[in-house]
C-alpha cells in the first residue's frame, strides 16, 4: 500500500506494454500510460489494491496500443485531475476508438513543470517537434526529481527525439531510467 512517508515508484508488469505510477508522500499519484487493453482489468484492480482512489496526473506518453490501451478503463474507475498528451501531425492521428476517447487530452509541452512541491518536480523533456516520421519520438519524455532523486520515464521516444533533448542542453541524469522503447535497439 502507498506509504505517506516516502515517494514509491512502481513499474508495473502489464504484459507487452508500459505503465508507470508514481505515488508521492504529499498524496499526489501520476500515472503514466496504462498498457493494452486486455490488461485494463488487472490494472485497475491493482491500482485499487493500493489504495488508489484518484489519479492526479494522467499521461498517455503517445498513441500505441500498448501505452494507452488501458486508459479509458482507468478513466471510468478513478477520479482524475489532470491529462497529458501529445499533439499528433493530422496526417498521423490514429482513428482506433482509443485514442479517439483520448482526444481531448491536452497537450503536452518540452519545457513544462507539470508538477512541482518542496521535495517533488515533474517536468515534460519531450517531444520537442511538432512532426516526427515515427509515432514514437512524439513520446512525452517527463523527468521526477524526487529529493535528490532523478527517475526518467522515456516512453517510446527514439534516436532523433533522444538527439534533440541533448542538443537542447536538457539535464537527463538520472539515478533510474525507465528505458525508451522496451530497451530496443532505437
Amino acid at each position: 500500500s502507498i506509504s505517506a512517508d516516502k515517494a514509491q515508484i512502481y513499474y508495473l508488469d502489464v504484459g507487452q506494454g508500459d505503465s508507470e505510477l508514481i505515488c508521492l508522500p504529499t498524496g499526489e499519484t501520476i500515472l503514466i500510460d496504462a498498457g493494452l487493453k486486455s490488461g485494463s482489468d488487472r490494472l485497475t484492480a491493482y491500482l485499487k489494491e493500493l489504495g488508489v482512489d484518484r489519479i492526479d496526473i494522467l499521461i498517455a506518453t503517445h498513441p500505441h496500443a500498448d501505452h494507452i490501451g488501458g486508459m479509458e478503463k482507468v478513466i471510468q474507475n478513478f477520479e482524475i485531475g489532470e491529462i497529458y498528451m501529445p499533439k499528433v501531425a493530422d496526417d498521423q492521428v490514429p482513428t482506433t476508438a482509443t485514442y479517439t476517447k483520448l482526444l481531448e487530452a491536452i497537450q503536452a509541452k518540452a519545457g513544462t513543470t507539470i508538477f512541482s512541491n518542496d521535495n517533488a518536480t515533474l517536468e515534460i523533456l519531450a517531444p520537442n517537434n511538432s512532426e516526427y516520421k515515427d509515432l514514437n519520438n512524439y513520446s512525452i519524455v517527463t523527468k521526477l526529481t524526487y529529493g535528490n532523486n532523478r527517475f526518467l520515464f522515456t516512453g517510446d521516444a527514439e534516436k532523433e527525439s533522444e538527439n534533440e533533448m541533448l542538443s537542447k542542453g536538457y539535464d537527463l541524469s538520472c539515478d533510474i531510467l525507465k528505458l525508451g522503447h522496451h530497451g530496443s535497439s532505437t
